[in-house]
């Protein structure tokens, strides 16, 4: 079965196009290709990965979809297309084939509860799971009950719940089990193992503080709901990839091999349709 690592980013970075990362996360202001990725996937024995959106441009989509068609290791994209717009349908046909999903940075709006309640969206929504392609959900802890709501109305195809919902880390895993109960008991929704680190204090997290949050994201969703992200280049806020890696490792060892297999990339081939191809890199 394929590795993959199910959540990082790549781009040609102009500040006026990334607004978010500011002068704080000047490790993010340079650009990040796949060629850069690659010997990290290497390294860690994974097979491929899946790129997801970081800006709200269907420009930045179209290149995402020809690095993934010209460039080794890049195997899905999570894209954004605006599926609030009355063209949407034709868009969304023009790029279908380059895609395995769309995400809308949610947990940026003005008001994300409110955004998840839109008719547009929901429009949006029912094209998108007609098609068959999974939506990335970013929110925080803030919005959970939302996104639950919001899931709950829209259950013809897979929900992925990004970079486990952003818990709140102070107030401790089992609090954060409470919030993401309702999403996580909702069979079309997955959640990634990734963001974790940098939820945490920048660069100064340690395991146990966090290893009880995969322990309670294990025990709600089950392994077969459960994928590997990294957030390279995100995740250089705070931890090494190979931290990133060893920390997932670390939480999945009380698992049976079948299950490890799931979250290391049996989940993220199965609900992103990812196929191995003759290869053996997916594609």
């Amino acid at each position: 079965m394929a590795r993959i690592d199910a959540h990082h980013h790549c781009w040609r970075y102009l500040p006026q196009d990334y607004p978010w990362i500011d002068d704080s996360m000047s490790v993010l202001q340079q650009d990040y290709v796949p060629a850069q990725l690659r010997p990290l996937l290497a390294e860690h024995g994974l097979d491929g990965a899946v790129v997801v959106q970081a800006r709200h441009d269907i420009r930045e989509t179209d290149w995402l979809i020809a690095r993934s068609a010209d460039e080794a290791g890049v195997h899905g994209v999570v894209g954004w297309l605006d599926i609030t717009a009355a063209d949407f349908e034709e868009t969304l046909a023009l790029r279908r084939s380059g895609l395995c999903g769309l995400r809308h940075q949610v947990q940026d709006d003005a008001d994300p509860a409110a955004r998840l309640e839109r008719d547009d969206v929901a429009r949006g929504m029912v094209q998108l799971q007609r098609e068959g392609l999974c939506w990335d959900l970013l929110v925080t802890h803030r919005h959970l009950d939302a996104a639950a709501r919001f899931a709950a109305r829209h259950d013809g195809h897979w929900l992925v719940l990004d970079h486990f919902g952003k818990p709140d880390i102070p107030r401790g895993a089992a609090h954060w089990a409470e919030q993401v109960a309702p999403l996580a008991a909702l069979p079309h929704v997955a959640c990634k193992l990734s963001g974790l680190v940098t939820e945490a204090e920048w660069g100064n997290w340690q395991a146990a503080e966090l290893l009880p949050f995969f322990r309670a994201a294990v025990d709600l969703f089950g392994p077969e709901r459960l994928m590997f992200g990294s957030d390279w280049p995100v995740c250089l806020l705070s931890a090494e990839y190979r931290q990133v890696y060893r920390l997932c490792e670390t939480a999945l060892a009380p698992l049976n091999e079948r299950q490890r297999a799931a979250v290391w990339g049996g989940t993220a081939s199965r609900i992103y349709g990812l196929t191995e191809a003759s290869d053996g890199s997916v594609s």
